[in-house]
């Protein structure tokens, strides 16, 4: 077996091995929590303030009542099971979505740059994102949830590797 069927047998799509962090759970809760809380506010402030509200419009508050706190529930939880990563030597995996889910692997050698990304949410959870840009046209690849030490490891190690590796990432 030659040297590219061996890379190629290598890199078959699987289902990575690390988790990202559980406080990754409460990160994205409360991301959501806080776009609920704009809709149902102002939802609430326009049925309360309108003379004659029509009742379509309190219905959607009623249903928006119901299913926000089911998706705060059950997202965070889906994705923690969903969202996955792991590097080797020869390429990054990952795994993500709760609703569309997307696999994707990206060769050592195909990694353009490495960034650590931290919104202040993310900080406040002790968390960040690592972006992976690489040459595909299908963009790059993205860990959220990491512990932010973990992030910074990564970041490390994916530039020392990806400097060792040949070819022009290209």
């Amino acid at each position: 077996m030659n040297t590219e069927e061996s890379t190629t047998l290598q890199l078959r799509l699987r289902p990575p091995e690390h988790r990202v962090s559980r406080r990754a759970i409460g990160h994205w809760a409360a991301s959501a929590g806080a776009g609920w809380l704009i809709v149902l506010a102002v939802q609430a402030v326009v049925v309360a303030t309108a003379d004659d509200p029509p009742s379509w419009l309190t219905v959607t508050l009623v249903l928006s009542c119901v299913l926000a706190p089911l998706h705060l529930l059950v997202m965070p939880q889906w994705r923690y099971r969903v969202h996955r990563w792991e590097v080797t030597g020869e390429a990054v995996y990952t795994q993500s979505g709760w609703l569309k889910q997307e696999w994707r692997i990206a060769p050592i050698s195909r990694i353009q740059t490495v960034d650590v990304e931290r919104g202040p949410l993310e900080q406040l959870f002790g968390l960040a994102r690592l972006t992976v840009t690489t040459a595909s046209a299908a963009g790059p690849l993205r860990i959220s949830g990491l512990d932010r030490e973990v992030a910074v490891a990564l970041a490390d190690e994916l530039t020392r590797t990806t400097q060792a590796a040949r070819g022009d990432a290209t």
